[in-house]
C-alpha cells in the first residue's frame, strides 16, 4: 500500500529558516536566527531563549556553576560581566578556577604555550601547562601570600567554609583601588561563591599550609605533628547555606559551564531537601530547577557527571519536567567558542550590555 506523504505543517512541525546574515545586525539577532537552523547552532539559539527567560524572571535566582580552566582560558571577564549585570545570584565552582582567577585579579599574567617547549622543560622553568596555556608557579606563590593575608582575618572564626573564605578574598580585593576579578565582583554584588571540592585546589592547599605554618611558628617542627594540624573547615556550612538560598526563592535557574562536582553539587539541593523531608518527617517545598542551560562538549554516553542530561536529572528530582514548565537547553561545544557569544547576545536583549 503506498505511503501517504505528509507535509510537516500538517503534523505541527516547526519549519527551519536559512540564516540570512543580511538581516542580522546584533548578537541577539544572530542567536535568535540560529535557533531556527540546525545542529549546535540551533542548540545555542535555544540556550539564548532559555537564558533570557531565566534572567528576566524576577522571581528566579540563577546559579552559575563553573568547571574547567575558564579563568586561565581568559573567560574571567565573561564571568564578572554576568555577576555585575545581575545575571547570577550564586556561584558554584572548582577551586582551581577561582585560584587562577586571582592571578588575573592581581594583575599577573598567563602565557600562550610554545609547543617547542617540552613538559619537562616547563616543569624545570616553573611553568604549569593547562592545554595550550601556562600558569607560572611564581603566580601561585603570589596568590598564596595574598590568601594568607585574607586567612589572617579569619583567625577568630570558629569554623570556616569555602563561602567564608571566598567572601574574605573578595573583600581584600575590594580594598585595592585597582582591584578586579570574579571574587571582587561576587563580593560587591553579595553573590556567594561555593567551592565544594575545596581541597582539590590551590585555595585548599593554601589553607592547609597556612594552618601548618601557624603551628610551625608555635614551635611545632615534626612533619607528622604538622600534618595533624588541620584547618577548622566545615563543608556542611556551604551545604546548608546553599540549601537556604535555594529554598528562599520561588524559582531556580542554573547556568552550567562544563560539569563535574560544581554541577552535581548545585543540582543535588532538591534531593537533599527530599531526604530531609523523608527522614525528618518535614514538609518543606523541594527546590527544583525550572530553567537550565549547559555548555559542555562531553556527550551523555560516557556516563560521567559532565555528560548526564537534564532529562536524566528530572528522574532524580533535580529539575521540573518540561511537561510542568521546565525549560532546558544543552549545547555540546567548547565553552570558549560559544559562551561569550551567548552572554553578549543576552546582555543586548535585556539591555544591560
Amino acid at each position: 500500500m503506498p505511503r501517504k506523504l505528509h507535509d510537516g505543517r500538517d503534523d505541527g512541525l516547526t519549519p527551519l529558516e536559512s540564516l540570512d546574515l543580511d538581516k542580522v545586525t546584533t548578537f541577539s539577532d544572530l542567536l535568535r536566527a540560529m535557533s531556527k537552523t540546525a545542529f549546535s547552532g540551533r542548540a545555542l539559539g535555544e540556550a539564548f531563549d532559555v537564558t533570557v527567560a531565566m534572567v528576566k524572571d524576577p522571581d528566579c535566582k540563577v546559579v552559575l556553576t563553573l568547571s574547567g580552566a575558564m579563568t586561565i582560558a581568559k573567560m574571567g571577564k565573561v564571568i564578572t560581566k554576568m555577576i555585575d549585570a545581575g545575571m547570577v545570584q550564586a556561584i558554584v565552582s572548582t577551586g582551581a578556577l577561582m585560584a587562577h582567577g586571582l592571578s588575573e585579579a592581581m594583575g599577573l599574567i598567563h602565557y600562550r604555550h610554545d609547543p617547542r617547549m617540552s613538559d619537562k622543560e616547563l616543569f624545570e622553568k616553573g611553568y604549569n601547562r593547562v592545554y595550550d596555556t601556562l600558569e607560572m608557579e611564581a603566580n601561585l606563590n603570589r596568590i598564596e601570600a595574598f590568601n594568607a593575608r585574607a586567612l589572617e582575618r579569619l583567625v577568630e572564626e570558629r569554623e570556616l567554609s569555602s563561602e567564608i573564605v571566598c567572601r574574605t578574598l573578595g573583600k581584600l580585593l575590594d580594598e585595592d583601588p585597582d582591584g578586579d576579578g570574579v571574587l571582587l565582583s561576587a563580593y560587591r554584588k553579595d553573590v556567594p561563591v561555593y567551592v565544594p571540592a575545596f581541597t582539590d585546589s590551590e585555595l585548599g592547599l593554601d589553607l592547609a599550609t597556612w594552618t601548618m605554618n601557624r603551628a610551625k611558628k608555635e614551635g611545632v617542627e615534626d612533619i607528622d605533628e604538622l600534618l595533624e594540624r588541620t584547618p577548622r573547615f566545615n563543608p556542611f556550612l556551604d551545604l546548608n547555606s546553599f540549601a537556604r538560598l535555594a529554598t528562599s526563592t520561588k524559582r531556580l535557574g542554573i547556568f552550567t559551564i562544563g560539569g563535574g562536582v560544581p554541577r552535581n553539587w548545585a543540582q543535588e539541593v532538591g534531593p537533599f531537601i527530599d531526604v530531609i523531608n523523608h527522614r525528618l518527617g518535614l514538609g518543606l517545598d523541594s527546590p527544583r530547577y525550572r530553567y537550565a542551560v549547559r555548555i559542555c562538549p562531553e556527550p551523555a554516553h560516557w556516563g560521567g557527571l559532565s555528560g548526564c542530561t537534564y532529562s536524566e536529572g528530572v528522574s532524580w528530582g533535580k529539575f521540573i519536567p518540561p511537561s510542568q514548565g521546565g525549560r532546558f537547553a544543552e549545547v555540546f561545544a567548547d565553552a570558549t567558542t560559544v559562551w561569550p557569544l551567548l552572554i553578549k547576545a543576552v546582555l543586548e536583549e535585556i539591555g544591560r550590555g
